[in-house]
């Protein structure tokens, strides 16, 4: 009996060191569902871009990174994680997890941080950021323009845009632009949240995946009036 207890002991410390790696990448990637959740509440308050929330109710889609770093991200640039997410009719898609990174995002004096929403207004541009690597501004066919930091500037810039970046850090317009930077997705977060191998088009169009742990940040994107 003690044997069996003894044996029964290490297999179960075994599956559990097997398992850790796992878990904690889990958490990495509810971490930053949670966190993109968060960010769209910023946006519902901030005060400073009234037509940020007319323009997520027209959306097609949106890249939510909550936190953009300034330096040692990438080689000495700049850069986050953050996630996509498609809309068809009222509903959104489960999250696929993305990097953008850059050079210089040219972020104001003085801050280190911004979180930052591309609101995507069209399929031509969803189906851009859903390539494998997307370089921002390189596509002379999709129009891309920042919000300003006042209500009516941002309706008068956004008309016509096929992305439109809202960027805040700590209630204050952030001021930075995105032109030449890279949008990836990465494939082991995305199975890692799934549990199994899948593409953007799996979790963005054909909606192939669930994972509950997304459903607040869902929930709340479709709550936008």
């Amino acid at each position: 009996m003690l044997r069996l207890s003894t044996f029964a002991l290490a297999a179960v410390t075994a599956a559990a060191l097997l398992l850790a790696p796992a878990a904690r990448a889990a958490s990495d990637q509810q971490n930053l569902v949670d966190e993109a959740r968060i960010t769209i509440d910023n946006l519902k308050k901030d005060q400073e871009f009234g037509n940020a929330m007319a323009l997520m109710r027209r959306a097609r889609g949106a890249l939510i990174v909550p936190s953009l770093l300034k330096g040692g991200f990438f080689f000495g640039g700049e850069g986050g994680s953050g996630v996509l997410l498609g809309k068809s009719g009222a509903y959104w898609s489960y999250p696929a997890f993305y990097t953008l990174a850059s050079a210089s995002f040219g972020l104001q004096i003085g801050l280190e941080q911004a979180e930052v929403i591309m609101i995507i207004m069209n399929e031509k541009a969803l189906r851009a950021v859903m390539r494998n690597k997307f370089k921002v501004g390189a596509d002379a066919g999709l129009a891309i323009v920042t919000l300003g930091s006042s209500a009516e500037a941002a309706t008068t810039s956004a008309a016509g845009a096929d992305i439109v970046v809202w960027a805040s850090a700590s209630g204050a317009y952030a001021g930075i632009s995105v032109n030449g930077s890279i949008i990836a997705p990465r494939p082991s977060w995305n199975h890692a949240y799934y549990g199994r191998a899948v593409t953007v088009s799996d979790i963005i169009t054909k909606r192939v995946v669930k994972n509950r742990g997304a459903d607040g940040l869902r929930d709340d994107l479709a709550s936008v009036r």
